[in-house]
C-alpha cells in the first residue's frame, strides 16, 4: 500500500479488494478507470469536427488551427513514459488522479479561452494530463483484477472506451457545435473528469509504490524529445512531404534522440524501461503488433475521412455518420474477446481479429474510390472490428509479461508505440492524398494498411503465448 496521505488519497480509505468484495463491489473500479481512458479519448475525436468553427471565432491562423491539434498529440504521446515511471514510482493511482484533475482543469481553460494562444497552451496541459491517466488505467485494471479471467474482461471493457469515444466523438462533437457552441465540446469533459476522480477514490485501492526507483530524467527527455520530433515530423511529412528538409532533419533527430535513450538506459542503475523487458518476446512483440493496427486503423480512418469530405462532398457531421460503423463495432468487439479468450488464450483472436482487419482494406484497396458506400462500410466494419477483437489479447499479453513494480512503464511503451503507429498512418495516408491524387492515393493507403496487419497477423501467431490465460509475472 501506499506510504502515508496524498491529495489524491485523503478523505478516501481503500476499498475491499475485489475477490473479498460482493459481484457489484468487485467491478466497480471498471467503470472509475475507464472514465478517465473514455475522456482521454473522446477529447480526441470530438474535437475534429469542432476545429474549424474554433478557427474561424478565434480567427487562429493555418499554423494556431494545427498547434490546437497537434500540440495535444505531441505532449501526450511525448509524456506517456514519464506517467508510467510515475505512476510505478509514486504510485498508479495517485498519478491517475493527477492526471484526472490536470485534464479536467485544462479542459476548463480550453472552454474559457479567449484566444487561440491560451487555448494552446490549455491543450498542451490536457495532453500532459492524459499522458498521466492513460498508464495508470490499465496498471490500476491490472491491479484490481489479478485473476486472469477477470482481467481479460476487465481490458477488454477498457479497450471498448475507445471504441465507444471514437463512435460518439464526432456526432457528439457535431451536435454540441451546432446547437450550443464549440466551447462545449470542452465543458463535457468537467462532469465526466469530476466523476471519474470521485470513483477512483472511492472504489480503486490505492496502489504500492516504488520510492528506491529513480525517475532517470536524461533517459526521460530523451523519450520526450524522440517522440516528440517523430509525432511532429510525421504530421508535418503530410502537408510538407517526405523529402522536405524539416521532415528529414526531424526523423534524423528523433533516430539520434532513441539511440540516446538506449545508451542512457544501458548505463543508468535505474532506468525508467528496463532494457530487459523488451528482451521479453510477448511484451516486444505485444507493443509493435499495437503499432502496427494502431497504424492500419487509423490511417484508414483518416484517409476515409477526407476522401468521404473532398470527393463525396459530405458535411463534418455527414463523414462522421459514414464513419460510424468502422467505430461502433468496436465497442463490442473488444468485450466478445476478452470473453472469449478464457476458452481459446489471446493467440487465435489476435491473429483472426488481424487477418479479418487486413481483408477489409484489401478490399477496399481492389474496390476503389467509385465504389458504392454501403459495400465500403462493410470493409471499414471489417477492419473495425478486427482491430478491437485483436486489443483485448495484444493488451494483457504486454501488460501480463511485465512485472507487477513496471506495470506502469510496460502500459507507458505499449501506448507510446500505438501513438507512434496512428501518427504515422495518419501522415502516409495524408501525404499518399496530396501526392498520388485520392484515386491511387487511397489504393496505396489501403494497401499499406493491410500489410500492417497481416505483419502483426503473422507476429502475434509467432509472439503470444498460447493458451487459455496470460498470467502476469511476480
Amino acid at each position: 500500500m501506499e506510504n502515508g496521505k496524498s491529495a489524491g488519497d485523503v478523505g478516501s480509505s481503500p476499498p475491499e479488494p475485489p475477490e473479498r468484495a460482493d459481484g457489484r463491489r468487485a467491478w466497480a473500479p471498471l467503470p472509475a478507470v475507464c472514465a478517465g481512458y473514455f475522456m482521454v479519448i473522446l477529447d480526441v475525436t470530438i474535437l475534429n469536427v469542432a476545429v474549424p468553427v474554433i478557427g474561424r471565432e478565434l480567427r487562429a491562423s493555418l499554423t494556431g488551427i494545427q498547434w490546437i491539434t497537434d500540440g495535444y498529440t505531441l505532449v501526450f504521446a511525448g509524456f506517456l513514459l514519464t506517467g508510467g515511471a510515475l505512476g510505478d514510482r509514486l504510485g498508479n493511482r495517485r498519478v491517475f488522479c493527477w492526471g484526472v484533475v490536470v485534464f479536467t482543469l485544462s479542459s476548463a481553460g480550453c472552454a474559457l479561452a479567449p484566444d487561440t494562444p491560451v487555448l494552446v497552451g490549455a491543450r498542451l496541459a490536457e495532453g500532459l494530463g492524459a499522458a498521466l491517466i492513460v498508464p495508470g488505467s490499465l496498471a490500476l485494471l491490472q491491479q484490481a483484477y489479478p485473476a486472469p479471467a477477470a482481467r481479460s474482461r476487465a481490458f477488454g471493457l477498457w479497450g471498448s472506451m475507445a471504441g465507444i469515444a471514437a463512435s460518439a466523438g464526432p456526432l457528439l462533437g457535431g451536435l454540441l457545435v451546432s446547437t450550443v457552441g464549440w466551447r462545449w465540446v470542452f465543458v463535457i469533459n468537467l462532469p465526466v473528469g469530476a466523476a471519474c476522480l470521485m470513483l477512483t477514490l472511492r472504489y480503486v485501492a490505492a496502489s504500492p509504490r516504488n520510492p528506491g526507483r529513480a525517475l532517470d530524467w536524461p533517459a526521460q527527455c530523451a523519450v520526450v524529445a524522440g517522440v516528440a520530433l517523430l509525432t511532429a515530423s510525421l504530421n508535418e511529412a503530410g502537408r510538407r512531404g517526405w523529402s522536405d528538409p524539416a521532415v528529414v532533419t526531424g526523423l534524423a533527430l528523433a533516430a539520434v534522440s532513441a539511440a540516446a535513450f538506449v545508451l542512457r538506459e544501458r548505463l543508468a542503475r535505474s532506468p525508467v524501461l528496463p532494457l530487459e523487458l523488451l528482451r521479453s518476446r510477448p511484451l516486444a512483440s505485444g507493443a509493435v503488433i499495437g503499432l502496427l493496427f494502431n497504424f492500419a486503423f487509423y490511417g484508414m480512418v483518416f484517409t476515409a475521412s477526407l476522401q468521404f469530405q473532398q470527393q463525396r462532398g459530405f458535411s463534418a457531421l455527414e463523414t462522421g455518420l459514414a464513419l460510424f460503423p468502422a467505430v461502433a463495432v468496436t465497442m463490442f468487439a473488444s468485450i466478445l474477446s476478452g470473453r472469449l479468450a478464457a476458452r481459446t488464450g489471446h493467440r487465435p483472436l489476435v491473429v483472426a481479429g488481424m487477418l479479418l482487419g487486413a481483408l477489409g482494406l484489401a478490399g477496399w484497396a481492389l474496390a476503389g474510390t467509385d465504389t458504392a458506400y454501403a459495400l465500403l462500410a462493410l470493409f471499414m466494419t471489417a477492419a473495425g472490428f478486427g482491430t478491437s477483437f485483436a486489443l483485448t489479447g495484444t493488451t494483457t499479453t504486454v501488460m501480463g509479461a511485465a512485472p507487477p513494480a513496471y506495470g506502469g512503464a510496460a502500459s507507458a511503451l505499449f501506448n507510446t508505440t500505438r501513438q507512434i503507429g496512428s501518427a504515422t498512418g495518419v501522415a502516409l495516408g495524408g501525404s499518399l492524398l496530396a501526392t498520388a491524387g485520392h484515386g491511387t492515393g487511397v489504393r496505396i493507403s489501403m494497401a499499406a494498411g493491410t500489410l500492417a496487419y497481416l505483419g502483426a497477423a503473422a507476429l502475434a501467431r509467432h509472439a503470444i503465448p498460447a493458451g487459455r490465460t496470460t498470467a502476469a509475472r511476480t
